[in-house]
């Protein structure tokens, strides 16, 4: 029995050593688990409980019912998905005495205590049942307040709740009453509706009466003489070939119809229209431009075929709402000639104000995108390092697939930039895509990923993508915070745990784009950055007995834990052996930073276990053999020999294919399953943290991405290490690596 799995169930066991096969199968694996989807469209409104930059729901009812007698009660009620029964850690501050209820259930009553406090955080777990689970939130209004804030326990963690009614269900946020005399009879969970309660629901789905016989363009954007909207849907035309159809319905004044690109229908005037359209079979994007006249604006229409209605649908497929028409206005009419150009829903339309996105008709309703991908599209530092090895993974077996499906994740990133960056100001500052990126805070937010964007754009154009890497180098060179030496460290976090402290991992958070800017830009300051980022760290964290790295600083504290944790450490061997391939050979402290290379992986050699694998606490061999360590530096130690930076190579390739084999006896399957990854961290001064609380996860993406780059080092340190002309297909690339290991 393996360690994480029957012996027979092991990669090796299928494939001894065959690094393209094991690469192969991880990189389909992923694949398969993570198609492309693109992000789910919602309704949301800027208004009500919303969202703020904590990523928190504020419900502020001073502002909202500033009337309201003390006494009165609100509820708030909203529903979240749980795949299976698990635990939700939740934060909830209160002005007045509040009440939490789960699937009906209370959990959480405040006290004076809290309501005394309400800028403190009161952390809460609460216990989700499989499916959907109903939340609701009970104020009652004092002289101290109405309301409070309530969400996420964890600044940027993206999860989010939607209203809970089949009226409103898919629609962002939460609903809540008008203010009540008396509590409701009952608290309202799973299949209650908003009528039967008796109360008045928030917000209103309606326009009122009086804008409700105005036309659609005039109530969503109000009078803008000269301005143009785009209305936009997609008909099911299902007549066979081209054939005719009837589009009839009405105008508020000037308006364009135009059917998969091709304008079909004009009017000048105001009025009932009905004309004859030839349409070809199949979804065609339907697609009106109104012009507002000096009363109003706006249209209804709608294909027939005889007695049968061609069927209109939302052309973003917006859950949360059966309107089949999305809106973006007022714009220049000047501007709006190319209607396909509009058609992309991860771009900004130039409005006529400024930069603006697609509407609904219902008060304050727009669309808003949600990627509710796991990782696909995703942007973060663990998913950073797993493009990257999907990137030299895919291209060392030739797979085209896999590059197209990393190729497309970047360029989805990059496309939605720019909208991702008007949502956080449109929203508050909360976002459904780039959630990371946008609330930056810390070179986790953007190191990892911006490195590999970067070498994306070596080999395949991501329009956009220099960007966000300038946006990137801005934020690393310019305002993550730094000791007076320059030394990053940890500051001004929302996740106040990390407060004043310096981690080995956030050499791999910048170190690697760094190297990479240099390498786009040309400018040296940001690899004289990255150089001196690592004596400075090296002054924090090296264990000088051990020839190792604590994993974190406590500026309070003023001393390092003392832990070599393995994953820290592989960060900072990893790093290093990035930035040693760039750096000039002139450079001034190129000979300290290879000593230090040779001085680590001395530390880290005398730690690898009999089986070949490095341990989740690396002089502590009861601790779990851990898989991301253990590919880091069989990654590390495989460029050292490579480059020439490690004396005494011999001993360093025994290690590196020792790894690689136990890499695959232990911790990958013969599905291509990566096992052993330990997830993402804190910190203590304790191992015992490490060892039973820090534990593992099954494919976890801070391990995917790194084992495939081992793999692909195996490869590429086989290759090195042959006799000249022994592989015709690699003759090009052993003169090359030699060459680099001169420098």
């Amino acid at each position: 029995m393996g360690f994480y799995f029957e012996d027979h169930l092991s990669m090796h066991a299928q494939a001894g050593l065959q690094t393209e096969k094991t690469l192969d199968a991880i990189m389909r694996r992923y694949r398969g688990v993570n198609p492309p989807h693109a992000p789910v469209y919602r309704p949301c409104a800027r208004t009500g409980i919303v969202r703020g930059k904590d990523y928190r729901y504020v419900a502020d009812f001073n502002r909202d019912f500033p009337q309201a007698d003390a006494g009165v009660f609100v509820y708030a009620w909203a529903r979240i998905w749980s795949e299976r029964a698990s635990e939700l850690k939740f934060d909830l501050s209160v002005q007045c005495p509040t009440v939490v209820y789960v699937n009906r259930q209370p959990v959480f009553r405040s006290t004076f205590v809290e309501e005394r406090y309400p800028e403190q955080r009161q952390h809460l777990v609460l216990s989700l049942e499989a499916g959907w689970n109903h939340v609701v939130l009970r104020f009652k209004k004092t002289g101290a307040g109405f309301g409070g804030i309530f969400g996420t326990w964890l600044g940027k963690l993206s999860y989010y709740f939607l209203m809970p009614t089949a009226e409103r269900g898919g629609q962002e946020g939460w609903i809540f009453t008008e203010p009540l005399a008396s509590e409701l009879a009952s608290i309202p969970g799973r299949d209650s509706t908003e009528s039967e309660s008796g109360a008045v629901w928030l917000p209103r789905r309606q326009w009122p009466k009086a804008q409700q016989v105005q036309g659609q363009c005039r109530r969503i954007f109000g009078l803008q003489p000269g301005a143009v909207a785009i209305a936009w849907t997609r008909g099911l035309f299902l007549a066979p070939g081209q054939v005719e159809y009837v589009l009839s319905g009405s105008a508020r004044g000037p308006v364009e119809v135009v059917v998969g690109d091709v304008p079909v229908f004009a009017t000048e005037k105001a009025g009932a229209f009905s004309v004859k359209v030839r349409i070809p079979f199949g979804h065609q994007e339907v697609m009106v431009r109104a012009r507002c006249g000096a009363r109003d604006w706006g249209f209804e229409l709608g294909f027939r075929r005889g007695r049968e209605a061609v069927a209109l649908a939302s052309p973003c497929n917006l859950q949360g709402a059966s309107t089949p028409w999305i809106f973006a206005g007022p714009l220049d009419e000047g501007k709006t000639g190319d209607l396909a150009a509009l058609r992309h829903l991860h771009k900004l339309v130039p409005g006529r104000d400024g930069a603006t996105y697609w509407r609904l008709d219902a008060p304050d309703a727009w669309v808003r995108p949600y990627n509710d991908n796991a990782l696909y599209g995703r942007w973060n530092y663990p998913l950073g390092v797993t493009l990257y090895g999907l990137l030299h993974s895919s291209r060392l077996l030739g797979s085209e697939e896999t590059q197209r499906y990393l190729v497309d994740h970047m360029r989805f990133c990059a496309d939605i930039f720019d909208y991702a960056m008007w949502d956080r100001q449109q929203y508050g500052g909360a976002t459904n895509v780039h959630h990371l990126l946008t609330s930056i805070d810390s070179l986790d937010d953007c190191g990892s990923f911006g490195s590999s964007l970067l070498e994306v754009m070596k080999y395949f154009e991501i329009p956009g993508g220099r960007a966000i890497a300038d946006y990137v180098a801005d934020f690393i060179s310019n305002q993550q915070v730094r000791l007076p030496d320059g030394t990053f460290f940890r500051k001004h976090l929302m996740h106040v745990f990390h407060e004043d402290t310096l981690w080995a991992d956030d050499l791999y958070m910048s170190v690697p784009f760094l190297c990479r800017y240099f390498e786009l830009t040309g400018e040296t300051r940001y690899v004289d950055d990255a150089a001196r980022q690592f004596l400075g760290f090296r002054k924090m964290l090296f264990i000088p007995g051990k020839k190792l790295m604590s994993h974190v600083h406590d500026l309070h504290r003023g001393k390092a834990t003392g832990i070599p944790w393995g994953r820290g450490n592989g960060w900072v061997l990893f790093s290093l052996s990035e930035l040693l391939a760039v750096l000039p050979s002139t450079h001034a402290l190129r000979d300290d930073l290879v000593a230090m290379f040779r001085e680590l992986c001395t530390g880290v050699l005398a730690q690898q276990d009999a089986a070949g694998m490095w341990h989740q606490v690396l002089d502590e061999h009861d601790a779990y053999p851990e898989t991301s360590c253990t590919a880091m530096f069989a990654y590390a130690f495989s460029r050292g020999v490579q480059y020439g930076w490690l004396e005494q190579p011999e001993t360093y390739v025994r290690a590196v294919f020792k790894a690689w084999e136990a890499l695959n006896r232990t911790s990958i399957d013969r599905l291509g399953n990566v096992h052993g990854v330990c997830r993402g961290s804190e910190f203590s001064f304790t191992s015992d943290y490490y060892k039973q609380d820090l534990l593992w996860n099954l494919n976890d993406t801070h391990g995917i991405g790194i084992v495939l780059l081992a793999g692909v080092e195996v490869h590429r340190l086989t290759q090195c290490l042959k006799p000249r002309g022994v592989a015709a297909e690699h003759a090009a690339e052993v003169p090359r690596l030699r060459k680099r290991a001169r420098r």
